[in-house]
């Protein structure tokens, strides 16, 4: 542990233990993992975008919800595939808040998307005669364009906060770098990191939450006042929309309690795969959930595997 360091040159991420030979059978799994989370979310990401019947709003704000897993599974996979094979598992300050700015800005862009998402389902059922007018494509645009470009410019921000601490260790109780877990080493003042983490958290989780759960609630009022049609194309668009926000929900939970919280209790290797969960779950999920429920992407991709014309 360093002490009275004004620069700190790597960290040490202490989460990761001796596993010997089974290293190379990890390394397999989460190799074996990846290629399936790029394999599913490039195959729906190239069936959309060549085929024109699927250039409609929800499916271009699916395509934006695809490239964010690729996104963060990019900025986690590759690291975590070296530090599985390194006997040092060491990593360098610019590489750390590279990482975290992968991280943090895939887990705001995805909430963001899911809360534009759920507005979209909300026009849909709740005001479909006005959809096609209130859903232009330039507001699809502008949309789009801030579910990135807001996150993006938050983390910025965050990681400049953080990057300015004078630190007093080095040393990271996690198996990849976290924003949190980097401020804890701080021997200066912290004052404004916690405070543009408290507005950051209310920003990008709280509030989508919010709008995800206001335009819920009006989609169920019309599934209980509609008829039956308009029941079964809510449950057919929103299903695969809310087992992803609570697949997601769930993984991010879970990363929360470990960053905020003594976890020494529980065994080592539940805490490193629920601290992973969000992070390699979710981006294999989803494209899966999407494929198997919404039924022009599985008839289009049956016909793409199956060679059928």
């Amino acid at each position: 542990m360093m002490t009275n360091s004004t620069y700190v040159s790597y960290f040490t991420l202490s989460a990761y233990f001796d596993t010997g030979v089974f290293k190379y059978l990890y390394f397999l799994i989460v190799l074996t993992f990846y290629i399936c989370i790029i394999g599913a979310n490039v195959l729906l990401l190239v069936v959309i975008c060549v085929n024109r019947s699927l250039h409609e709003p929800m499916y271009l704000f699916l395509c934006s919800l695809f490239v964010n897993e690729l996104f963060g599974s990019t900025g986690l996979f590759p690291f975590l595939l070296v530090q599985i094979l390194s006997d040092v598992h060491t990593v360098s300050t610019s590489s750390c808040f590279l990482q975290i700015f992968c991280v943090y800005t895939y887990v705001c862009v995805e909430f963001f998307n899911l809360a534009v998402m759920s507005y979209d389902r909300y026009l849909a059922i709740c005001c479909p005669l006005q959809y096609n007018s209130r859903m232009t494509s330039n507001k699809v645009t502008v949309l789009i364009a801030l579910t990135w470009l807001f996150p993006l410019l938050a983390i910025v921000v965050l990681i400049s906060l953080s990057a300015s601490l004078q630190l007093c260790g080095n040393i990271i109780n996690k198996v990849y770098c976290g924003n949190y877990s980097i401020v804890k080493l701080a021997c200066s003042d912290t004052g404004v990191n916690n405070i543009y983490g408290l507005f950051y958290t209310v920003v990008s989780i709280i509030i989508p939450l919010l709008l995800i759960l206001y335009t819920y609630i009006k989609i169920l009022k019309v599934c209980f006042s509609g008829c039956k049609q308009t029941r079964q194309k809510a449950v057919s668009t929103c299903t695969p929309h809310l087992a992803s926000l609570l697949n997601f929900s769930f993984g991010g939970f879970f990363q929360i309690l470990q960053s905020r919280f003594d976890m020494n209790s529980v065994p080592n290797m539940l805490r490193i795969l629920l601290s992973l969960y969000f992070l390699t779950c979710q981006p294999l999920f989803t494209p899966v959930l999407y494929g198997l429920k919404l039924s022009k992407i599985r008839s289009i991709c049956k016909r793409l595997l199956c060679g059928d014309v």
